[in-house]
């Protein structure tokens, strides 16, 4: 089969911002999470954490609360004193309105979600009616003497409570009168701090307050009285916020420590019915503040500083104990931030303002499998493109040639044209827009750079061809009458005539780029897509959703390959299924369009269709820039690149003789066999599947071409030395 030289790239700088705020919406079983540069991703929690929507950050939007309305309506507010709703079908903001009460620090919804309560910087608290079409200003609450950090309603609709400096305040929701006000101590391990911040409240139905302060302490009040029930001193630093499960019967809080605690109510004694709330369990999952927390019936979610967001199954809720029951971190976005131009082997790298384009480096070294060669040709950093304007940039994308680039913003799209003179690169922006060319959610070019394929927010796809000096508009293909669905994945075929788009809710669909009509619709499935491609010479498309299901469609045939279906019948290996990042990328060999090549974060899999019902394979490992062995050997032996099983020990992937897939009794990660393994042994693990673990954690991996792989990794220790330094804490002998 050949042998790869490997390029593997480590200077992709890219660090994602910390998480804000997050919201969990019971009813659909989805997350919202803020980050800190204004960017909100929703996370489908039935779809395997699939990160399915998103909305660029914007600079003057630091967004401090999220909540869900009734209806799946979602909401934010920030320090620029505006509430925004989202439209999740278009993935644009639908309104913003100005609250009047300078910045915003908190909101949240009546338990019936038709009101909405921000809490604002001049101490006053807003109530907002939720209409059909918008929110309108319905009274104020009493003002009080600070900023409102914090609100939280009553099950019942009929009280709110609010934090504040010092003290929390009871309203009455009706007649918006302050009927209670509760001081919080603000002595910290026997010395008078000067202000304690009430960072979060939670009303509970039997009247029940519980806060967390910047003190350190989780306190448990009685609204009625005004009084103090229990007090909990849990960190050394600030405890900055809270979430309570549906029932009741749990919260959990963050530390600035980086520490989650879990709290229970619990009997007194196994023969009492009067309960109390214990602290349980402490989480260390992450190294800086944990600005945010939710509850969900299984599981508990925080994010912070540190980027990550982590969910933790609660063991005593979940009913099969499989790996849904495992932890999880989800550090990147589950979109593509890097692009290739594989015929002059460069590399474009989105940040949030600004594309940086790389060409890779180059050897003239040989070396044996596993070898690191020299580079005689260090990479070269091109072009430093910064955007103008205050907002993310939501996708860009390189021609397979190298002499185009785009971008876009939620209000601006660029395309620019690239000029090569030796070791000089000129770049000229294309000034002459289309008036409906205004954003974009996706951008591709043809394999032969000649056309620009475009997909708005309004479900139109747009069809360009490219001349030397700017662009022509072919064709859009408009939605289907009534739907106004987002297409957020695009696949062209290598010749150009087919064109695959995946949408936010419905299935994929194909279109003739030569007729510009509707070809078909690929049947629809329950899980979202996560990437797709066309093969060449065959234009099957593959289609991987969240579930790690791979599919495989043929667009002439309109119907799933014989192929796909030998693989649902049998079933995928149930690691294989338990992988919990969703597969981005997926390409083909330019010679050999049976060799499917698709990666997630923690691994990339060749797999190889021509090979399902015969030869077996050894494995043979390697690094970057490096060599690995795919040489045919004798006896229909292979070496292939694999590493790593669940364990992380090296690994073997090989070819079943006469199935396609690995079954549950095979290894997919198989160890390393003894070289006096019997041909009997290997073939009775062998299977199709070719994976590595080398590489992680992989933001893009492709074949530049027939003997050229591209690794883009983002190892977490550099982006942990790039974060602000974390709490220090005290350590035992130190």
């Amino acid at each position: 089969m050949g042998e790869f030289n490997v390029h593997r790239v480590r200077f992709f700088n890219y660090v994602p911002s910390g998480i804000r705020c997050v919201a969990y919406n019971n009813q659909s079983n989805r997350l919202a999470v803020s980050r800190t540069d204004g960017t909100v991703e929703i996370y489908n929690l039935s779809a395997n954490y699939f990160q399915e929507k998103f909305f660029p950050g914007h600079e003057s939007r630091a967004t401090e609360a999220l909540c869900w309305a009734k209806g799946q309506r979602l909401f934010s507010a920030g320090l620029n004193g505006e509430i925004i709703e989202y439209d999740l079908q278009a993935l644009t903001i639908k309104y913003a309105v100005d609250a009047f009460g300078g910045p915003i620090w908190s909101m949240a919804t009546s338990p019936n979600g038709s009101q909405l309560l921000v809490g604002c910087e001049d101490g006053s608290v807003k109530l907002f009616q939720i209409t059909p079409d918008k929110i309108q200003f319905e009274r104020n609450f009493d003002r009080q003497k600070s900023r409102i950090l914090s609100l939280s309603w009553h099950p019942a609709g009929t009280h709110v409570a609010a934090g504040s400096i010092d003290y929390i305040s009871v309203f009455d929701s009706k007649s918006g009168s302050a009927i209670g006000k509760m001081l919080v101590d603000r002595q910290y391990m026997g010395v008078s701090k000067r202000k304690c911040i009430i960072w979060g409240v939670a009303f509970l139905s039997d009247g029940t307050v519980i806060s967390v302060d910047s003190a350190g302490k989780v306190q448990i009040w009685d609204s009625a009285t005004g009084t103090l029930v229990k007090n909990h001193l849990v960190s050394n630093a600030d405890v900055q916020s809270i979430a309570v499960s549906a029932q009741e019967d749990s919260f959990v809080v963050g530390t600035a420590e980086g520490t989650v605690f879990h709290f229970q109510l619990v009997s007194v004694t196994s023969s009492s019915s009067e309960k109390q709330w214990v602290r349980t369990k402490p989480f260390q999952h992450h190294t800086h503040d944990v600005r945010a927390v939710a509850h969900s019936p299984t599981a508990l979610i925080s994010g912070g500083t540190d980027t990550h967001l982590v969910i933790r199954p609660l063991m005593e809720k979940v009913e099969v104990k499989n790996y849904d029951a495992a932890l999880r971190k989800i550090t990147f976005p589950h979109r593509r931030l890097v692009s290739c131009a594989k015929k002059k082997q460069l590399l474009l790298f989105q940040f949030a303002h600004h594309l940086e384009l790389w060409r890779l480096g180059s050897t003239v070294a040989t070396g044996k499998n596993g070898d690191t060669l020299p580079l005689s040709k260090n990479a070269d950093h091109l072009l430093h493109l910064k955007t103008k304007g205050p907002e993310n940039i939501i996708c860009s994308c390189i021609s397979p040639c190298g002499g185009w680039i785009a971008c876009s913003t939620a209000s601006r799209f660029f395309l620019y044209r690239l000029n090569y003179e030796h070791d000089n690169i000129s770049l000229q922006r294309v000034s002459k827009m289309p008036v409906f060319l205004r954003s974009a959610l996706q951008i591709l070019f043809s394999e032969d750079s000649t056309k620009l394929f475009v997909a708005s927010n309004q479900g139109s796809l747009r069809v360009f061809r490219l001349l030397e000096g700017g662009f022509t508009h072919l064709h859009s293909f408009q939605p289907q009458s009534g739907t106004v669905q987002s297409m957020c994945l695009l696949a062209v075929s290598p010749d150009g005539n087919w064109l695959a788009a995946s949408g936010t809710s419905a299935g994929v669909h194909v279109y003739s780029v030569k007729q510009l009509k509707l070809h078909c619709t690929v049947p629809a499935y329950n899980f979202p897509v996560t990437a797709l491609a066309i093969a060449p010479n065959t234009n099957n498309l593959v289609i991987a959703h969240s579930d790690q299901q791979v599919f495989e469609y043929s667009i002439p045939d309109k119907q799933y390959t014989e192929w796909s279906r030998t693989v649902q019948k049998q079933g995928f290996h149930h690691l294989w299924l338990q992988r919990d990042t969703p597969i981005t990328h997926i390409s083909f060999h330019p010679k050999r369009p049976m060799h499917i090549l698709l990666h997630d974060t923690y691994m990339f899999c060749l797999i190889d269709k021509s090979l399902a019902l015969s030869s077996q394979q050894r494995c043979c490992c390697g690094h970057a820039v490096m060599q690995f062995g795919l040489r045919a050997q004798p006896a229909h032996r292979a070496l292939v690149p694999c590493e790593g099983g669940v364990g992380g020990a090296r690994g073997e992937q090989q070819m079943a003789l006469k199935e396609p897939l690995p079954n549950d009794k095979t290894l997919l990660y198989n160890p390393l066999p003894p070289t006096n393994e019997s041909d009997v042994i290997r073939r009775r693990t062998a299977h199709a599947f070719k994976i590595s673990k080398k590489y992680k954690p992989l933001l893009f991996v492709d074949l530049l071409d027939e003997k050229t792989l591209v690794a883009v990794e983002r190892p977490l220790d550099d982006i942990i030395a790039q974060l602000p330094p974390p709490i220090k804490k005290k350590k035992f002998g130190t």
